[in-house]
């Protein structure tokens, strides 16, 4: 019994550690970082729906106020992956407001304690730039241990 106590005791806390992953899979298509990565980072398909990225690239003529159109091929390659490796936990898979991973439940109650102004900050820009404070997540880290906010 004691041993099943210390084995239930160790999942529980270990738990923590996979919040703060969406590992960036490892089957990415070389299409995907460099089409997307060109202009903003490469989000991990693990922080929005299924229906969420077939939203996204369905219109990417209007992509967040950018022409971002690719040739059916490319578009087809990409969508089948982000589609493939999207949220599986309800914490991600929960449909994102305007298909936006900062407009997302979960990513609000990430953020909630980021004043307003820090958004605005020459170094951050907006809260779609991961990068500037989570320094792997290009890599799908986003411990709250490894936050380093820019004071600029």
């Amino acid at each position: 019994m004691k041993k099943y106590l210390f084995l239930s005791m160790a999942v529980l806390m270990a738990m923590p550690a996979f919040a703060d992953k969406a590992p960036m899979p490892t089957d990415a298509p070389k299409s995907y970082e460099a089409e997307c990565a060109g202009c903003h980072m490469a989000y991990p398909p693990g922080l929005l729906s299924q229906k969420n990225w077939q939203n996204i690239m369905s219109g990417l003529s209007k992509h967040f106020g950018t022409d971002a159109s690719l040739d059916v091929k490319t578009q087809t390659e990409i969508t089948n992956w982000l589609v493939k490796n999207a949220a599986s936990k309800y914490k991600y898979s929960a449909l994102a407001p305007d298909n936006r991973i900062s407009k997302s439940t979960w990513f609000i109650k990430e953020h909630d304690e980021v004043r307003a102004e820090v958004w605005k900050r020459p170094s951050v820009k907006s809260a779609a730039n991961c990068t500037a404070c989570h320094k792997d997540a290009a890599r799908g880290g986003f411990s709250a241990n490894n936050v380093q906010v820019p004071a600029k």
